[in-house]
């Protein structure tokens, strides 16, 4: 079984938003980790860039493939999980404590676009 948060706002392309304001928090989740397998490197975006909901803002490599991270929401990115850089395997060992970006939202109301966790644990069919 995937861990999955309550409160927590889930995309079908396996990211998790925790909302703090207008701030968008996001990682992925423990499920899509645990189908890659040991995580070697996190491609993410820079401070100031613009990110699209649906649109790729980065990558995660593992040792089996290679998965393009999907932006849950729309915004300028504020920051940027520096540790991931050169701890990638963070996100092995919790999902949910080691966020990617952070984005200040241009559209809030794009939220309501994404699962909440019965929705999302319904989404992976657990």
């Amino acid at each position: 079984m995937s861990k999955i948060i309550e409160g927590l706002k889930y995309s079908e392309s396996h990211e998790w938003v925790k909302v703090e304001g207008g701030i968008a928090v996001i990682g992925v989740t423990d499920y899509a980790q645990a189908e890659m397998g040991d995580i070697t490197y996190v491609d993410a975006p820079e401070v100031d860039d613009e990110v699209e909901a649906g649109e790729e803002f980065g990558a995660l490599e593992s040792v089996k493939a290679s998965s393009d991270l999907i932006s849950p929401v729309s915004g300028k990115v504020v920051e940027v999980n520096e540790e991931l850089e050169d701890a990638p395997e963070k996100v092995n060992e919790d999902a949910f404590e080691n966020w990617i970006i952070k984005v200040e939202m241009s559209d809030p109301s794009e939220l309501d676009a994404l699962m909440d966790a019965a929705g999302y644990k319904n989404h992976i069919g657990e």
